[in-house]
């Protein structure tokens, strides 16, 4: 039995907020220990990001997971621009020994050409498959996920997980990665996940669900009304 779950949650420093948003929510419900690893890409020492077509410093970073926990045990990579509304355990009880990893499975066509800070986001095989990853990082094919070998992959490779067979990709509740504005409203998700654009830019300040960002975010400042 885990006695405290793993997090690697992604983090660029031009949307920071949003990072401390997400493991406030995770930490407010959770019914374990959390640790959170941020993948600030200044301190992932012997990995260097080359890539030129990444929307943010973690978008290759994140197959790191398994390498940032030795290759053992469990872990969680979360994208930093998610609330979490559940308690994180029922997530990492989800965990399953026969598959390498698991995800919600989406299958849509975006409402938007243009994301967040003028980024293009197209449409592509297992979109956002990688945002929410339950990682077995024990499990032996991840053993070739070093900082040399994600640095010299494509974002194609890495995003499909195409060093697994679709048999290792075991599938999440869709719940635990709501797409907030390409989905319709769903204020009972489990994971929001605003895909789009954070509600720190103010292009998405008053979108779908952000109601529930923005909540989140003014407790880290004035704390819970007494």
């Amino acid at each position: 039995m885990s006695k405290k779950i793993n997090i690697v949650v992604g983090f660029d420093q031009r949307e920071s907020v949003a990072y401390h948003t997400f493991t406030q929510s995770v930490i407010e419900k959770a019914s374990l220990p959390i640790s959170f690893i941020p993948l600030a890409i200044n301190t992932l020492k012997g990995y260097e990001e080359t890539h030129a077509d990444k929307s943010n410093d973690f978008i290759y970073s994140r197959f790191l997971t398994p390498y940032l926990n030795n290759f053992e045990g469990w872990a969680i990579f979360a994208d930093g621009d998610m609330v979490c509304q559940a308690d994180i355990k029922e997530l990492w009880d989800l965990r399953d020994e026969s598959k390498a990893l698991l995800v919600v499975k989406h299958e849509y066509r975006t409402k938007a050409h243009r994301k967040y800070l003028g980024n293009i986001n197209e449409d592509y095989p297992r979109k956002n498959w990688s945002s929410i990853i339950l990682w077995n990082c024990a499990h032996p094919k991840h053993q070739i996920l070093t900082p040399d070998f994600i640095t010299n992959q494509t974002g194609k490779y890495l995003h499909r997980f195409s060093w697994l067979e679709d048999s290792d990709i075991g599938e999440l509740p869709i719940e635990w990665n709501w797409l907030a504005i390409e989905y319709p409203e769903n204020k009972n998700a489990k994971l929001i996940h605003y895909t789009l654009g954070t509600p720190c830019f103010k292009d998405y300040r008053d979108t779908e669900m952000s109601d529930i960002w923005h909540e989140t975010q003014k407790r880290i400042v004035d704390g819970f009304d007494k």
